[in-house]
């Protein structure tokens, strides 16, 4: 998606709805910015989940919920990779 932006006084842009919606951004998360060459790339922040300890078990918490058709997907794709690779497949 290709956007034009107007930097305010302050040096602020704001990103466009669709884009945001596209990236999944929403007010308070944090992006990484670049300057490299004459271009600018801003991306969103990742790798900001942590292990913390709860009850004694240390558990991944990437600071939302994951929903039930995320986890659905997920066990899904590793059954279909443990499948291939257990019938020689490549993966």
């Amino acid at each position: 998606m290709l956007s034009k932006l107007t930097i305010d006084k302050a040096g602020r842009i704001v990103l466009p709805k669709a884009m945001r919606d596209e990236l999944q951004i929403q007010a308070g998360d944090t992006l990484e910015l670049e300057s490299s060459e004459g271009a600018i790339t801003v991306r969103p922040s990742t790798g900001s989940g942590q292990l913390i300890r709860e009850n004694g078990l240390w558990v991944y918490s990437s600071g939302e919920p994951l929903t039930p058709e995320m986890v659905e997907e997920t066990i899904r794709r590793l059954r279909l990779e443990r499948d291939r690779q257990n019938w020689g497949m490549d993966v």
